[in-house]
């Protein structure tokens, strides 16, 4: 099989997928100035990229898988080119339109405006949609001020990127819409996908960064119990399937393991305990295969 073909995109999402293939267990590493890592896996090859064009380079087909944000699959209008294997959940945010906080947005949109953005076409669509007479001005990078509440700004409405909204509000803005939400999601090629060897080696990749991503998500509790209160504690335990149970040296009673969310811990560990549980552990897990 050839090599198969993969881009990581600069920046936070190159940080969360480089931690996801250490957990999975391929190593990857990237000279100073350099676009091409060398990895311990001798099928892959990797590219770094701009995270706006990752997802045109797919369509175009030149890589077989990438990492990316939905917005920019949708800003590259190529939603229908590639294929989403699967939503990694990194770096959650929506793309939103903000105008001033002191600014009446309905009668905002009644009058000619202009709209600072790095997101040419969702804004396009947008302006359609809502039958705005819209100018779009085009930002690079850090986009609020251009937006201001003064006859000298440059544009009247914003478009981009919040996590959370609070560089949005220190800069006095309101949101008042939000066009579409995103994450750090895989996607491949279709030609890839043709290929009946890398499609296979596509779906073991995401089977493997399913596994570490529920391992982040879960820990697993081990405790003794008496043979007395076995079955109250039994009745009482979550667990993905059932708990794994093994009887104590001399027959006193028994070793039970149960893999748990993690926000179920705080509540669970006091609730064990008054079921009779002694002796808990709680450890990491690395890989959840269900």
């Amino acid at each position: 099989m050839d090599k198969l073909r993969i881009l990581l995109a600069k920046g936070r999402i190159y940080e969360s997928v480089y931690e996801l293939l250490g957990d999975v267990g391929i190593s990857i590493k990237l000279k100073d100035r350099t676009y091409f890592p060398t990895s311990n896996q001798e099928d892959l090859a990797f590219q770094v990229v701009k995270p706006q064009i990752a997802s045109y380079l797919l369509a175009n087909n030149k890589a077989d898988i990438g990492f990316s944000g939905k917005d920019w699959v949708y800003e590259n209008n190529v939603e229908d080119k590639i294929e989403e294997i699967m939503d990694l959940g990194f770096d959650p945010v929506r793309i939103v339109a903000a105008v001033p906080e002191s600014v009446d947005y309905d009668a905002l949109i009644k009058t000619p405006v202009t709209i600072a953005t790095e997101y040419q076409n969702l804004s396009k669509r947008w302006v359609a949609d809502k039958k705005i007479d819209g100018t779009i001005f085009r930002t690079w990078g850090t986009s609020e001020g251009f937006v201001q509440n003064t006859e000298e700004s440059l544009a009247q409405i914003l478009i981009d990127n919040t996590s959370t909204g609070s560089s949005l509000k220190a800069n006095n803005l309101k949101i008042v819409d939000t066009l579409m939400t995103s994450s750090t999601r895989m996607y491949a090629s279709k030609e890839a996908l043709k290929n009946p060897a890398k499609k296979q080696k596509i779906m073991e990749l995401k089977m493997l960064f399913g596994s570490v991503l529920n391992a982040r998500n879960r820990v697993m509790l081990e405790m003794n119990v008496s043979k007395e209160k076995f079955d109250a504690l039994i009745k009482g335990l979550p667990a993905m399937k059932s708990p794994t149970v093994s009887p104590l040296f001399g027959e006193t009673g028994y070793a039970v393991k149960i893999a748990v969310q993690k926000s179920e811990v705080p509540t669970l560990l006091p609730k064990l305990h008054a079921l009779g549980a002694t002796d808990i552990l709680e450890y990491a897990l690395r890989k959840v295969m269900l």
